[in-house]
């Protein structure tokens, strides 16, 4: 899957899917496809029935009932539930698990994403996330995409920053988790966070 998606224009999206040069599209509203009956202008009625197939997933996604919010009990249920984002990822992506004061997630935004070996990440972006979402406390997630999930030297110097900077804020890091092709590592099982 290519990862540059998310920065296409929306005429490169749907050229895309139809198999189609963007340039035969021209600028596309998507507000106004949505809204359109099922068969589209200028893409003849085979491909217009993929805008429609797109259109009816995308209705049950926003129909379908939310998923109940999970609940953190341990280093186990960020990776279950974030190994999967990070699972085919080549480069790093460093990400927060925001939780609200039972430890039930509210977000788990991306802040970062680096090369094949690093990200930087600054306590600004760790702390505007957790202010924006009203977080009580925050798990710090990134992934290895070696498949290793050993913490390196730079792991733990950056966790240090940030627990430093989580204390003047009144929002504590409870962990950081490194992801691995089918592994992870907890900087607080291993106990290389700082002490309180």
């Amino acid at each position: 899957m290519n990862n540059d998606l998310q920065f296409a224009s929306n005429s490169e999206l749907l050229a895309s899917l139809l198999g189609i040069p963007a340039e035969k599209l021209g600028p596309v509203d998507l507000s106004k496809i949505l809204s359109a009956p099922a068969s589209f202008a200028g893409v003849g009625k085979n491909r217009s029935k993929k805008i429609y197939i797109v259109k009816e997933v995308v209705r049950r996604i926003m129909e379908a009932p939310a998923a109940p919010p999970l609940q953190i009990h341990g280093p186990e249920d960020v990776f279950r539930f974030l190994m999967p984002r990070f699972l085919h990822e080549q480069k790093e992506h460093f990400a927060l698990v925001l939780l609200n004061t039972k430890n039930f997630i509210i977000a788990t935004p991306t802040v970062s994403i680096g090369s094949l070996t690093a990200s930087v990440v600054h306590p600004r972006e760790i702390f505007a996330e957790a202010v924006v979402y009203h977080a009580a406390s925050v798990i710090l997630v990134h992934n290895h995409p070696s498949g290793d999930p050993s913490p390196s030297r730079e792991d733990i110097a950056v966790t240090a920053r940030l627990v430093k900077a989580g204390k003047i804020m009144d929002i504590p890091i409870l962990d950081h988790v490194i992801i691995g092709e089918h592994s992870f590592s907890s900087l607080k099982e291993k106990n290389l966070m700082p002490d309180d």
